[in-house]
């Protein structure tokens, strides 16, 4: 499985946590158990990464949805936030741009017409603000 297929799967893992709010790793073991699927470690590390820094992540995406809460946010649109920043702030092998690409793609496979314009804004703002804090 390449790395967009596998990114693909780490947001499906974080869009379930949103939804039944079990940990990741109950989840990774019923979706192998229940529909014979194999999780891949890339997915897996990221989606149990992004559970182990969710507060520091929403702390993050608070920043940047400006006039916005948490709670009004697509569930799309909050995982694939979730994910992306994972990525940007802890994954130093993944362009930032790739991340901000692949999530954009996902909102526009996933989410509604307004998600991927969202996310697209939020991730960029990040975006910059990392790369003035690295300047």
């Amino acid at each position: 499985m390449n790395r967009r297929k596998s990114r693909e799967q780490a947001f499906q893992l974080i869009f379930a946590r949103s939804l039944s709010h079990d940990g990741i790793r109950q989840i990774i073991d019923t979706a192998e158990m229940s529909e014979d699927v194999r999780i891949e470690e890339f997915a897996e590390k990221t989606a149990c990464g992004v559970e182990e820094n969710e507060a520091l992540l929403d702390g993050e995406i608070k920043k940047y949805i400006r006039g916005w809460t948490l709670d009004r946010l697509s569930k799309v649109s909050l995982a694939l936030l979730r994910l992306a920043l994972y990525e940007m702030k802890f994954a130093a092998d993944i362009p930032v741009g790739v991340s901000i690409n692949e999530a954009v793609d996902l909102a526009k496979k996933y989410g509604t017409a307004s998600d991927a314009p969202f996310v697209n804004g939020v991730l960029g703002s990040a975006a910059r603000e990392m790369e003035q804090k690295h300047a």
